[in-house]
């Protein structure tokens, strides 16, 4: 990400120097260094820590150095005006070179770390997973009711899921003008505060209880938890649903308003989608209950029939 700072620097430079080409020579960038020093360190498979400390020490040097040459040019009155998106960029980049000044610190840690500069609002988020341990992009918090998605929080940093029970609560009785007879949620949102407030609003949040785990379980009790166990999986079917089907997992937007825009609205033709399905399985249940209704018609008049006319035969008969 420095290699690219010092090239979005590079063309700034440029840009601003146009006005002044002919008067005076243009500040020295120092291109080849900078990249053949990049180079050695990308092309190799495996490097030492050493190493990698090095190269980033070089390529602050020349972040720097870019800096110091664009702030001398932008203070010249004249200069080549620089737009608004470069200008946000220039802005993060330099957020990006003071942060990095950790090093000199001998420290690991930045807090608001900047992993992209044309998208400095992501922010990394260390989930452990065996394929992935870090990663980027937006985190939502859902809730599903009668299969209808609600998108609850839209983050771009690590939050507790857990501490916005009470909150999505709040959400659905707005919503429904009602307390949810029921929660299914996983064990983050089963905190002692989550508890004492569904007590006082006489809300079930299933689960096993906190603390350590009886020794004997009853069978009836497993059963239960197993049962909403996979009640509760309609939940991350609806993620998983969201990503494969309706593009959650490719989120190509720059901007933070058009990424939360482009989210929101892929939970809205998911739940229209739910909405006709539910339409559509209205109306062949009561295209079904019709068939019924004027088969038993025609039943009846069948019994009835023979019935009558047996009446009849007989009264004939005698």
């Amino acid at each position: 990400m420095l290699n690219e700072a010092r090239e979005l620097l590079e063309g700034f430079i440029g840009k601003a120097f146009q006005p002044f080409r002919g008067q005076f020579k243009k500040p020295k960038l120092d291109k080849q260094n900078a990249r053949k020093s990049f180079l050695s360190i990308v092309k190799q498979r495996k490097w030492k820590y050493n190493q990698m400390r090095h190269a980033i020490r070089k390529q602050l040097k020349y972040v720097r150095m870019n800096l110091r040459s664009l702030d001398r040019l932008l203070a010249m009155p004249g200069h080549g005006l620089l737009s608004e998106m470069e200008l946000s960029k220039l802005a993060t980049i330099r957020v990006l070179y003071h942060k990095q000044q950790m090093l000199k610190s001998g420290t690991h840690r930045v807090d608001d770390r900047i992993v992209s500069i044309s998208q400095p609002y992501v922010r990394p988020i260390v989930r452990g997973k065996a394929g992935c341990s870090v990663e980027f992009g937006a985190k939502i918090s859902i809730s599903v009711k009668d299969g209808y998605t609600f998108v609850d929080r839209i983050g771009w940093t690590n939050f507790s899921e857990g501490s916005l029970l009470v909150e999505q609560c709040l959400a659905f009785y707005r919503r429904f003008g009602c307390w949810p007879e029921r929660i299914l949620a996983d064990k983050a949102y089963r905190t002692r505060e989550n508890q004492r407030f569904c007590k006082e609003k006489n809300i079930a949040l299933m689960g096993p209880k906190l603390g350590r785990p009886p020794k004997i379980v009853d069978d009836k009790e497993k059963k239960r938890w197993v049962e909403e166990s996979g009640e509760r999986n309609e939940v991350e079917a609806k993620i998983g649903v969201a990503k494969r089907r309706y593009g959650l997992e490719l989120i190509m937007c720059k901007l933070q308003d058009t990424s939360e825009t482009e989210i929101i609205m892929q939970f809205m033709v998911m739940n229209a989608s739910h909405k006709l399905r539910v339409m559509e399985h209205k109306k062949r249940q009561q295209a079904q209950a019709e068939r019924e209704k004027s088969l038993r018609r025609s039943r009846s008049k069948r019994a009835l029939t023979p019935y009558f006319a047996g009446l009849v035969f007989e009264n004939v008969l005698c």
